[in-house]
């Protein structure tokens, strides 16, 4: 370990002769890192908000951890990502705190359902919860864990399977927590997770923690992260999708079901079941069965504009069901005095009455809403159709000073449509570039004979078309599809006609998939957005990414549909201001994926020819990288067989 330093500035720390430098006799000044640094420093010490992009390979990561650290204040790190969590917390600070002299005050929250509630665990000895020999199994792993663990968190048990049903009955979800009555409160992970985070001056989450923190903040009991003076969003281009889930609203036949086995479960526990219950119980279920039924029965999301009508042509099961929820709670509150597990199960009978009538009969001008089939699942969902306005109230005018960044926030190198969409008007923004040669490091390949996207014949042309491409890149490639539907009809046509280990999308856990293909030589995978972004294989492991068509949101998707008509009516252009913006983000991070590194090569193929045929396409252009770039076949050839 080397002598500890006293770091003053961002500069000193990652200036050319800087603390960083004298630490690794390898280290290599990156000019990028430390305008970027210096940029965080100035917009958290002047209270003011910065929108950053850097490219990859900056190190942005430490270029705004430092930066937070010398700030000397309390300073949220948000990220994209539990697993980016896990990085800053378990590699970058331990980094960090070698080499600064006082202790580091960091700490991580992640939602309650990722840690265990010590009470549900003790409540599992003694009454048959679980069910199955797998259950029990997966109980014992956690019951001696929980003897020695000080956090709590599930990802500290690798021996637990991923969909283990045995975690889901004994985390620490607020459904059933009793809070400051429990009597292992003092003990709890979520009360200790508190604790670390009042102790601390870096707080690292993730998104959907910190909206949905942000979306009870005027309600001190609700909130979880404490107060703070600034926000880091690392992958800052998720926000608006994230925080449009928190403030808006779902009902859903799984959530009402969820409650009455909950009621059931402690009625028996307890020894509160009386007749009473059980009918209106019975009653719930039926009235929950019945009013579901009503809506359509195919997969996905449609919208739902004929709200009133509905509820004029289903009046009696709505109201049904709305007087089993107010049954229900009325049972409840005659218990709720004498029992304490009770309380929660009110509040969520209350809140699924208040969600369900708010989204039938509420205002709706300023939402979307849609139905959302899963399954047995129905989901009732509505998200605001222009979250800039209340992002701007409560996190903008509120908080002094927010960094965004991101390796893809700008489109054709400005950053208007973020600030626009985000409601983040007035603020400085920075774009660093990737220290990477892309000239020399990858290749962009459009093939000019393939048919338009929307023809009938491309996917057979295309999934040709890629037969060729992995046979030169000898598989090592990613295949990443705009939709499921193509994902699957092109990797049917492309699995049998190539000689390489060929994953696809769906067929195991997400990060399962992402192992098999870093340790399977010459592996293909096929995949949707979830593999889009967040996803980082260096090497040769990855040599050729491939995009079908270019990402257009679909237009028929109802939030999609919602917002370009939001666009249109106050006179914009919806297609050139919002889906070619949001396309070309999403393209940058998809073929993000390819080059991680400086010893990195590879091909990138977009074989959607519309970026060199319509005019749109020089935005694409302009947002990307500085690639290099070529129409012809053999040029991918002559790549690939360089040393």
């Amino acid at each position: 370990m080397s002598q500890k330093t006293r770091t003053v500035s961002a500069r000193s720390f990652f200036a050319p002769r800087g603390a960083l430098s004298e630490w690794h006799p390898n280290y290599e000044f990156r000019p990028g890192q430390l305008e970027m640094a210096e940029a965080v420093e100035a917009a958290i010490a002047e209270r003011k908000h910065l929108i950053v992009e850097a490219g990859t390979g900056t190190g942005k990561s430490l270029a705004y951890l430092v930066p937070a650290i010398l700030s000397g204040k309390r300073v949220i790190v948000s990220t994209g990502t539990k697993n980016l969590q896990e990085q800053l917390f378990f590699k970058d600070v331990p980094f960090l705190q070698q080499h600064f002299a006082n202790e580091l005050r960091v700490c991580y929250m992640k939602g309650r359902s990722n840690y265990a509630c010590r009470q549900k665990i003790y409540d599992a000895e003694r009454e048959p919860i679980l069910a199955g020999l797998e259950e029990v199994a997966d109980f014992q792993i956690i019951r001696e864990w929980e003897k020695t663990t000080e956090t709590g968190d599930r990802a500290e048990i690798k021996t637990l399977p991923e969909g283990s049903t045995a975690w889901s009955k004994i985390d620490a979800r607020g459904e059933l927590c009793t809070g400051q009555k429990c009597v292992q409160y003092e003990r709890c992970f979520i009360t200790e997770m508190q604790r670390r985070a009042l102790a601390s001056d870096i707080i690292i989450v993730n998104h959907h923690l910190f909206f949905a923190d942000l979306a009870v903040k005027e309600n001190d009991f609700a909130s979880i992260i404490p107060d703070y003076e600034a926000v880091v969003f690392d992958e800052a281009h998720e926000l608006e999708d994230v925080a449009g889930q928190y403030f808006g609203m779902s009902v859903s036949n799984h959530m009402i079901e969820d409650l009455r086995k909950d009621i059931t479960a402690i009625s028996r526990r307890k020894g509160l079941g009386t007749p009473e219950l059980d009918r209106v119980l019975m009653g719930l279920q039926d009235a929950t069965e019945r009013f579901f039924a009503c809506f359509p029965a195919q997969e996905g999301r449609t919208g739902f504009a004929r709200r009133a009508a509905f509820v004029t042509q289903y009046d009696d099961l709505y109201h049904d069901l709305l007087t089993a929820l107010e049954m229900t709670g009325v049972q409840l509150q005659m218990i709720r005095e004498s029992v304490d597990e009770i309380v929660p199960l009110f509040g969520r009978a209350r809140t699924l009455a208040d969600n369900l009538k708010q989204y039938l009969e509420g205002e709706g001008e300023d939402y979307v809403y849609w139905i959302e089939r899963r399954g047995r699942g129905v989901y009732l969902q509505a998200v605001p159709i222009n979250i800039s306005s209340l992002l701007t109230e409560k996190l903008f005018d509120k908080v002094p000073s927010t960094i965004l960044t991101s390796a893809t926030l700008s489109v054709g190198g400005g950053f208007d449509f973020l600030q626009k969409r985000l409601g983040i008007g007035y603020s400085r923004t920075l774009n660093v570039p990737s220290p990477f040669d892309f000239q020399e490091q990858s290749l962009l390949y459009v093939p000019q004979h393939l048919p338009d996207p929307r023809d009938a014949a491309f996917t057979k042309a295309a999934a040709e078309e890629i037969v060729k491409l992995l046979n030169l890149s000898e598989g090592r490639a990613f295949v990443l599809c705009t939709s499921y539907q193509s994902m699957r009809a092109l990797h049917d046509r492309v699995s049998f006609a190539v000689d390489y280990p060929v994953l696809l999308q769906g067929t195991g856990p997400r990060n399962a998939l992402l192992d098999e293909f870093k340790r399977t030589p010459h592996a293909v995978l096929f995949a949707t957005s979830s593999f889009w972004q967040g996803v980082d294989v260096q090497g040769d492991q990855l040599s050729c990414v491939i995009v079908d068509k270019l990402p257009f949101a679909v237009p028929t998707d109802p939030v999609v549909a919602a917002r370009t008509e939001a666009v249109r009516r106050q006179g914009g252009e919806p297609f050139r201001e919002y889906q070619i913006p949001q396309a070309a983000i999403a393209l940058k991070q998809g073929f993000g994926r390819l080059i991680r590194s400086r010893t990195d090569r590879g091909v990138l193929a977009l074989l959607d020819n519309r970026i060199t045929r319509q005019r749109y396409g020089q935005i694409f252009f302009d947002s990307l990288p500085d690639y290099a770039f070529t129409t012809d076949l053999a040029q991918v050839r002559e790549f690939f067989a360089r040393p």
